[in-house]
């Protein structure tokens, strides 16, 4: 019988290494897809470098921030690839932390963006993820092994306002997006806090950026952003905390972060990473 069962396992075991050598190949193909259709919404922008002289009508947080986090003179972002690392709670009743690594193309004068993740739940399964916004849509699909979709959720209103907030409160990594000149445009709300709006293909949405003692952002928060709950897409007030900035090519950005829903029982944190990697493609 042990024999029997041995052998079982090791005929288990090649099936697995079978159905993820071959979800992988599927997985690749539809990231390609994504790329594609991402680089083919890249607009040239009519700006090419950072000059301070467009910072004087913001609010005064904002100024001061954007002083800090740019160089005078560099040339924008025309592009971006990321590399995270950390831990994800796919679970909102227990802590299930899981191990993810995952990659990152953004294209801010599109807008855009296309993230690609590997989770590690069980010993040999990893779901795969697609977190995207791509030509005015957005686009969530984990898939177990990239085999099995558990969801798929695509398209303009809730989700495409959703990964469009995501892009904003991720412009921590690519600055210069945050500039008047890319679309942006700013509200005070106090000494220590501003609202950030930005349009595309009829999509708006809003955040308030939090800045601290050291002038940089600490923090961004939206009133409401789409949160999975029985398949179904339900707002709820999310926040996102940003630390650990370095100087890397002329911009000051977070390495560390941390992203949570605001449920009535207080933050319930699902994303814990960091910037593994970073390198930018400037306007010339």
């Amino acid at each position: 019988m042990l024999k029997m069962a041995l052998w079982i396992l090791a005929g288990l075991a090649i099936v697995l290494v079978i159905l993820s050598a071959f979800g992988e190949i599927r997985w690749h193909d539809k990231s390609r897809e994504l790329l594609a259709k991402l680089e083919a919404t890249r607009t040239v922008s009519a700006s090419k470098q950072f000059n301070a002289g467009e910072l004087e009508t913001l609010p005064p947080p904002v100024q001061r921030y954007l002083r800090l986090a740019l160089t005078e003179g560099q040339p924008l972002v025309a592009a971006v690839n990321l590399a995270h690392a950390g831990t994800f709670n796919p679970s909102e009743a227990t802590e299930m932390w899981k191990p993810f690594e995952s990659t990152q193309r953004v294209i801010p004068h599109g807008p855009g963006f296309v993230w690609n993740a590997s989770m590690s739940m069980l010993p040999g399964i990893h779901v795969r993820v697609h977190d995207a916004y791509v030509a005015g849509e957005g686009d969530l699909r984990p898939s177990i092994l990239g085999l099995w979709d558990l969801t798929h959720l695509r398209g303009n209103g809730d989700i495409a306002q959703g990964e469009l907030l995501r892009f904003l409160a991720e412009a921590v990594w690519y600055p210069t997006a945050l500039l008047p000149s890319q679309g942006v445009r700013w509200n005070e709300v106090d000494a220590y806090s501003a609202r950030a709006t930005l349009d595309d293909a009829g999509v708006s949405v809003s955040l308030t950026f939090r800045f601290g003692d050291d002038g940089l952002v600490s923090s961004i928060r939206a009133a409401a952003r789409g949160r999975i709950v029985g398949g179904k897409v339900v707002p709820t007030q999310w926040e996102g905390r940003w630390w650990n900035y370095r100087s890397v090519d002329g911009m000051r950005i977070p390495m560390n972060g941390e992203v949570a829903w605001m449920l009535p029982e207080g933050p319930k944190p699902y994303w814990r990473g960091q910037v593994a990697r970073v390198d930018y493609e400037f306007t010339h």
